[in-house]
């Protein structure tokens, strides 16, 4: 749940919370402030009537009016003044009203007075005043709902900014990383911290990347003595007889760290942008050569190679194109079982690369990351398809993997500008 809509739930909760137990309280305390009202009039009614009597030595004449009855009742003695409210028939309908019983001492004899009003009017008036009050809260909660969607969602515009920013920043196209300025400070410190990071990132990165570069340059000099050093062992039978095992594992090490050393430094370079994508290929073509190329290690397998073909040309580079080709070809082979099928199709643009296998599905999560291989291989150096990923990125193609029928398939989309 987003905290923009996390926070209207909480706020429209705890606003009509509030105002459900302050219109109840509302309520009680307008109907209480009324019936008092209503009481006062009973008792200046009373004061009336104690005047007349106290002046006359006799009850005033019944006077009947709409909004008001009196009744006298002989009485035994003398009762304390009460109010309650009561319900009475008229007209064939239940009314509440509001009465005040007292005593009067009139010609040496108790009188029971009974002074009564009605309370339609209080009720009506306390039924618009509710009403103009549950009206009003409804407006507030309306207006509180929009100020929530329109004024704070605008509010936190930046907020999504910069989140949008970070998501579309990649660290390995060495871009600036712009945020919008904003002049709420809470944000504003979040874009100073984030740039902050991403600067020091940036220094990691670059630090990094210059150590791999001189590390891979660095290794061929200790390299090529190895490689002397190992060809003059080679050339000595007395000790190539001794330790033919031994040599030749070295040798298997030396080529393997000689392709490890070759793969690193092609990194460096596809990411440092230093290879220009202008020139115009023969992706065909190369596909054709690159086939031919690796058409001794099919037929070892008796590996059956299916070949289907459109003219294709692409402003690219030369070596990248055929490091791609030769990587997926290299590895449809390597990886196939005997008298396996191997089928390559570029139609429409798109380059498919298919091949059996005696392995199933691989780890697509996995699969381009650098230096992974299948846990059952102790060959290649883990570098081949993230080769092939980087320079796909670098140049905008597409590649994506899946086990289809048997089959690893490898594809590349080349997006034509």
């Amino acid at each position: 749940m987003k905290l923009l809509d996390k926070y209207s739930r909480l706020n429209i909760t705890a606003t009509i919370l509030t105002f459900i137990i302050g219109s109840c309280t509302f309520y009680f305390l307008l109907n209480y402030i009324l019936i008092r009202e209503l009481d006062e009039r009973l008792q200046a009614e009373q004061q009336e009537i104690q005047a007349y009597v106290n002046t006359h030595k006799s009850l005033p004449d019944i006077v009947r009016t709409k909004d008001q009855f009196t009744i006298y009742e002989q009485a035994t003695a003398k009762v304390n003044t009460a109010f309650t409210t009561v319900k009475l028939k008229q007209n064939n309908e239940q009314e509440d009203y509001r009465e005040i019983k007292f005593s009067l001492l009139a010609r040496d004899k108790y009188y029971q007075v009974t002074v009564g009003t009605p309370l339609d009017e209080t009720e009506a008036l306390l039924q618009v005043i509710i009403g103009v009050t549950i009206a009003m809260i409804g407006i507030i909660l309306l207006i509180g709902f929009l100020i929530n969607r329109i004024v704070i969602r605008r509010l936190w515009k930046p907020f999504y900014s910069t989140i949008e920013s970070v998501k579309n920043y990649h660290l390995s196209e060495q871009q600036t990383l712009k945020l919008e300025r904003t002049d709420i400070d809470e944000f504003s410190l979040l874009n100073q911290s984030i740039n902050e990071m991403v600067d020091r990132i940036q220094q990691d990165y670059g630090s990094l990347k210059n150590f791999t570069g001189q590390a891979a340059h660095e290794m061929q000099t200790p390299l090529a003595v190895i490689r002397t050093k190992l060809d003059t062992l080679m050339q000595n039978e007395a000790v190539l007889e001794k330790n033919a095992p031994l040599i030749t594992d070295i040798e298997k090490a030396v080529h393997r760290l000689s392709r490890l050393h070759q793969s690193l430094l092609l990194l460096t370079k596809v990411e440092n942008k230093q290879f220009l994508l202008n020139e115009n290929i023969n992706l065909g073509k190369i596909v054709t050569d690159k086939y031919e190329e690796f058409g001794e290690m099919a037929s070892a397998m008796n590996l059956e190679v299916k070949v289907d073909l459109q003219p294709l040309t692409l402003l690219f580079h030369q070596q990248l194109a055929e490091i791609i080709i030769g990587n997926l070809l290299n590895n449809a082979i390597r990886y196939n079982r005997k008298a396996g099928e191997i089928e390559v199709t570029l139609h429409d643009s798109v380059l498919t690369v298919a091949n059996t296998s005696e392995k199933g599905n691989l780890d697509n999560a996995k699969l381009f990351k650098r230096f992974y291989r299948d846990a059952d291989s102790s060959e290649g150096t883990g570098l081949g398809l993230s080769i092939v990923k980087q320079i796909c990125d670098m140049a905008g193609y597409i590649i994506s993997y899946r086990f289809y029928e048997g089959k690893h398939v490898f594809t590349i989309i080349f997006n034509q500008p």
